[in-house]
């Protein structure tokens, strides 16, 4: 403590992907004198009991307030994020001297224009990221917040690569590493230790089962691209039994697309409640295989070294694929299957950590803004 008083940190979540993001950032300024950290829970996802388990595994603080803005269409729960942010923040004395955003949520963009309109420097964590594809909710989401961010933390080469193909001042960008390693390296030994009594439960013996997830709209929202999923994992599944933690969007797109009866054949696949965090990294840490649509999950299945199979045409994380861990398959069933055939061979010791990757990235952040100080607090005076 340098004897002026501390930086005012308010860190903004929304939903389950921002939590393991923002969750050792938040423990990491907490434990500096030099810093006061509130968090705000936007509401975006509301399920009580999954959010009070994963703030419960990560260690995170109750939040400070629970905006409660639930879900809708994006133009709505966009705006009313804004109107339930925007109401808390200038209410608050004194004000923050930085509002921290993390992800590509609407919560993310959302808090964001508020944070910038209020003149409150704005912070992005996982800044940089893109996928070129503006068909993505999350693509425009991260442009927009980015375009505002006063801080861009990112957390590889290829961000600080488009941030700087796309005008951002060099000096508002810092690498970092990422943060949701963080919280994968802080919680991996204490999730290891479930694996036995999950074992047990699903009936799965180590590195002889795949983990499946799926949610993206130009995969569930369609039913061919459905179907051709499908079609893939029933093929997959003869050799590989799965586990697939079913996302409600999936299961109303399979209701609504008449293919119940398809879901119910593919009998060596089984299909789980969402997980708590420490479940599901088990089940991913031990896996033979992970077959995906999410940027998160292809991360962490890289520092894990578990071979997976992006169900997508492109991804916001390329150094998971320079990383020899990753390859994308779309929604094409030879591909999927190929892919998936040619990722189970793989030698799991030639997949590489990205720089950084290393648990020390909310150290990083910490260390930048209190180098900020002089700036940030101008911002908000």
């Amino acid at each position: 403590m340098t004897g002026e008083r501390p930086i005012r940190v308010l860190a903004v979540v929304g939903a389950r992907p921002n939590f393991m993001k923002a969750a050792p950032v938040v423990l990491e300024l907490s434990r500096r004198p030099d810093f006061v950290v509130s968090l705000v829970h936007t509401g975006q996802h509301y399920d009580e009991r999954m959010s009070d388990l994963f703030f419960r595994e990560l260690g995170m603080p109750r939040p400070d307030a629970n905006l409660d803005a639930r879900s809708g269409t994006h133009a709505v729960q966009t705006a009313e994020v804004m109107m339930r942010f925007e109401k808390y923040l200038l209410a608050l004395d004194p004000m923050p001297d930085a509002v921290m955003v993390f992800g590509d949520i609407n919560s993310t963009v959302a808090c964001s224009l508020v944070a910038t309109k209020a003149g409150i420097p704005l912070a992005h964590v996982e800044a940089g990221l893109r996928s070129f594809d503006r068909g993505m909710p999350e693509e425009l989401n991260r442009l927009c917040t980015d375009v505002l961010a006063d801080l861009c933390y990112v957390t590889e080469r290829s961000g600080i690569e488009n941030l700087a193909r796309e005008g951002k001042d060099p000096h508002a960008c810092a690498m970092v590493g990422n943060t949701m390693i963080d919280s994968l390296l802080t919680h991996r030994e204490r999730a290891r230790g479930q694996f036995a009594a999950l074992a047990a439960t699903h009936g799965i013996v180590e590195g002889r089962y795949g983990v499946a997830t799926l949610h993206r709209p130009s995969n569930v929202d369609q039913r061919a691209p459905l179907e051709r999923i499908l079609e893939a994992f029933a093929v997959l599944s003869r050799d590989l039994p799965v586990l697939w933690p079913a996302h409600p969007r999936f299961l109303s797109r399979v209701k609504e697309f008449g293919l119940s009866e398809r879901l119910a054949a593919l009998t060596n696949i089984r299909f789980l409640e969402p997980q708590g965090y420490l479940d599901f990294l088990s089940l991913t840490d031990h896996a033979a295989l992970v077959l995906t649509d999410s940027g998160g999950i292809q991360e962490e299945a890289c520092v894990l070294k578990v071979p997976t199979v992006t169900l997508r045409e492109n991804t916001e994380r390329p150094a998971t694929l320079e990383a020899g861990g990753n390859v994308l398959v779309g929604s094409d069933v030879e591909r999927i299957v190929a892919g998936a055939r040619r990722m189970l061979e793989l030698d799991r010791a030639r997949i590489q950590n990205p720089p950084l990757w290393d648990g020390r990235s909310s150290a990083r952040i910490a260390d930048d803004l209190l180098a900020r100080r002089s700036s940030l607090k101008r911002r908000a005076e």
